[in-house]
């Protein structure tokens, strides 16, 4: 069974920078993609931005593009989530999810197998 969990989420003001982290274990994180989404009480959870399994392919949604970057470290079995340029709409919280058949584009939740149980991210306007 596969376990994430993520942290680096708080409190920063608009304009700020967070980087989210998800550890896994359990499984071989190395053969899966990955993907953060983020829900906030009124949404769905929404995909921001995923990564194939050797970090070659990422994906954005618009609104993470030019200032969210995903990557990750298979050594370590960890993804990342560099976000910068904050906005209070970015107010959410944040997931990571493991596809053990894709390639880290699919937008939709029943996509992902492993689900971390989240890290909130609160901005500050």
């Amino acid at each position: 069974q596969v376990q994430l969990v993520e942290s680096g989420g708080g409190l920063v003001q608009a304009g700020g920078s967070l980087r989210l982290s998800c550890a896994a274990s359990g499984g071989t994180f190395s053969s899966y993609a990955m993907a953060w989404f983020r829900q906030d009480p009124w949404k769905e959870h929404e995909f921001v931005a995923g990564i194939s399994w050797n970090g070659e392919n990422t994906y954005y949604t618009d609104s993470a593009k030019g200032r969210f970057t995903i990557s990750r470290d298979n050594a370590q079995n960890t993804v990342y989530l560099q976000m910068n340029s904050l906005k209070p709409e970015d107010t959410a919280a944040y997931y990571c999810a493991a596809d053990v058949i894709g390639d880290g584009s699919a937008w939709w939740q029943s996509e992902y197998r492993y689900w971390g149980q989240g890290t909130q991210v609160t901005v500050s306007s």
